[in-house]
């Protein structure tokens, strides 16, 4: 009898002690999965949840604030996740916040990840949508690593090509690599290149001097460049010059019909050009006249010098000196 009566209160403190941890369990449970605080529901929009469950962790800047409630599939590019979060967090979530999917360490479970939004945002009501952001996923990366290793690989066959052609000395490039003379010629090319590059800085440079020069205002070039009136004055003798030119083509067509006739035997000229005798007759008469000038000359000279004329020029003297002198004071 007292056998059983112990089993009794074993059993009874062992149901007493289950059911205890049972609802400790149970209430830690229920508080993690936000089950007996008051909660308010987001959601956001995901092309690709990428495994992510009901029940999963939902992060506001690294702190745990709620969890996943659903998961609609509304079609095939489209997924809505709900999320419950804890009341008190609804003054610090802003409507700009921006949601996305990770994971809890490198092989943990799947978690929604909230950070705030760039700029200033109001606060968050019950029920809004905030905006989300889809990450790459492990399989999008392998599948693009897969790629980029087949293209690497290709890359890889070509280069092989390319560097056996090389070596072979096919193409420019082989050619260029296996023959000296040509490797010279293009040294020397290059030289001359470079030679020619120098020698039209240089022209540039004078060149530029040339443009500074016209562009002073003292320079002839600045001076027509600058001032219409010398421009005017140009134009007027470039006419001035073609219409002398004009005039001296008519004058040597007529010179051209003088000589002409001159030289078939017409006017006076010819007969001066060719009479010998009336040229020797011209000659002493010339002498005469300038004999006769000479001792004109002296006469002049001794009446000057006359007693009844020499006051007359003595005088005549005076007064020349005198306005001379006059003409002296004046400068």
């Amino acid at each position: 009898m007292d056998k059983t009566s112990l089993e009794k209160l074993r059993l009874g403190i062992f149901v007493i002690v289950g059911t205890t941890l049972l609802v400790v369990a149970a209430y830690l449970i229920g508080n993690r999965q936000n089950m007996f605080g008051n909660t308010f529901t987001i959601h956001a929009v995901f092309k690709n949840v990428n495994g992510l469950e009901k029940g999963n962790n939902v992060r506001y800047s690294g702190i745990g604030v709620g969890t996943v409630k659903d998961i609609v599939m509304e079609n095939d590019s489209t997924i809505n996740v709900v999320m419950s979060i804890q009341e008190n967090m609804i003054k610090h979530i802003k409507n700009n916040a921006i949601a996305t999917i990770g994971s809890d360490g490198l092989v943990g479970s799947m978690i929604v990840n909230i950070v705030p939004g760039g700029g200033s945002g109001s606060g968050i009501k019950s029920g809004d949508q905030i905006v989300s952001y889809s990450r790459i996923g492990a399989e999008d990366m392998m599948s693009t690593l897969n790629v980029t290793s087949e293209n690497a690989a290709l890359l890889t066959a070509d280069l092989l090509k390319v560097t056996a052609a090389l070596t072979k000395g096919e193409g420019t490039l082989g050619r260029l690599l296996n023959d000296t003379a040509m490797a010279k010629n293009l040294e020397q090319t290059i030289l001359n290149l470079k030679l020619t590059s120098a020698k039209a800085n240089n022209t540039i440079e004078e060149v530029n001097r040339f443009v500074n020069a016209a562009n002073s205002e003292n320079s002839v070039v600045g001076v027509l460049l600058r001032d219409s009136l010398a421009g005017l004055e140009i134009k007027q003798i470039i006419h001035n010059l073609e219409s002398a030119s004009y005039r001296m083509e008519n004058l040597t067509v007529n010179l051209d019909s003088v000589v002409s006739g001159i030289s078939e035997g017409e006017g006076a000229l010819n007969y001066l050009a060719k009479d010998t005798i009336l040229v020797q007759r011209l000659e002493a008469t010339m002498k005469s006249i300038e004999e006769g000038t000479a001792r004109f000359n002296e006469n002049m000279e001794a009446f000057k010098h006359n007693f009844l004329t020499r006051g007359y020029y003595k005088k005549m003297a005076k007064e020349e000196q005198k306005k001379a002198k006059k003409e002296q004071k004046k400068d």
